[in-house]
C-alpha cells in the first residue's frame, strides 16, 4: 500500500525538478506538476500542501544530489583531481545548460528575487559547493587564498553557465572549463 505513495511522491518531485529546470519555479504551477507526473491535482495536496513545500523538497533533493557527488569526488586521491572532476562535471552538463540554464544558479537567482526562507534554503546549494571547494584548495596548499579561489571557480562556472544558456552555445562551456582546468593545474602550494 505504501509503495504507490512513494511512487507518486517521487513522480511529483521528478516532475517538479524537470519543469522548474525548463521554465523556472515561478512559472511552474501545481497543475503543471500534476499533469507532468500523471498524478491527479487533488492528490498533489496530499504530498505537498503548497508550492513552497514542493520547492523545499526540490531544493533538498538537489542539495542531496550535490552531497552525493561531492562524496564521490572525495574518493579521488588528490585535491587537484577532485577540483578538476568538479569542473569536468559542469562541462558534461553543457547541452542541458545551453537549453535550460544551470539547475542551481537558475533557481537561486529566481528565488532570491522574492527573498524569504525558500531563497535562503536554495542558497545552501552554493554554500555546500563553496565550502567543499575551499577545503580542496586548502588541501592543495593554497592557504589564505582558498576561499577566494573557491569563490572565483564557482563564479566563473556560473558566469559561463549564464553565457552558455544566453547564447545557446555549449562550446562556450567547453572553452571556459578548459581554461579553469589549466588554472587549477598551474596552482602551486602557497609558501
Amino acid at each position: 500500500m505504501k509503495k504507490p505513495n512513494i511512487d507518486k511522491r517521487t513522480r511529483l518531485l521528478d516532475a517538479a525538478d524537470k519543469l522548474v529546470q525548463q521554465q523556472g519555479f515561478n512559472q511552474t504551477t501545481l497543475a503543471n506538476i500534476a499533469q507532468e507526473s500523471s498524478v491527479p491535482l487533488g492528490n498533489v495536496y496530499y504530498y505537498y500542501k503548497t508550492k513552497d513545500d514542493i520547492g523545499y523538497a526540490l531544493i533538498e533533493h538537489r542539495t542531496e544530489c550535490i552531497r552525493v557527488q561531492l562524496s564521490k569526488w572525495d574518493t579521488l586521491p588528490e585535491p587537484r583531481e577532485r577540483i578538476v572532476a568538479a569542473i569536468k562535471s559542469v562541462a558534461s552538463t553543457r547541452e542541458m545548460v545551453a537549453q535550460s540554464g544551470c539547475p542551481i544558479g537558475s533557481i537561486c537567482q529566481e528565488l532570491n528575487k522574492d527573498g524569504g526562507p525558500l531563497a535562503d534554503k536554495a542558497a545552501g546549494m552554493f554554500s555546500a559547493q563553496l565550502g567543499w571547494l575551499e577545503v580542496q584548495f586548502q588541501l592543495l596548499g593554497q592557504g589564505k587564498k582558498s576561499a577566494d579561489h573557491s569563490l572565483h571557480l564557482v563564479s566563473a562556472l556560473q558566469g559561463v553557465s549564464l553565457l552558455t544558456n544566453t547564447f545557446n552555445d555549449p562550446k562556450l562551456m567547453l572553452r571556459e572549463t578548459a581554461r579553469l582546468i589549466e588554472w587549477v593545474n598551474a596552482l602551486s602550494a602557497d609558501v
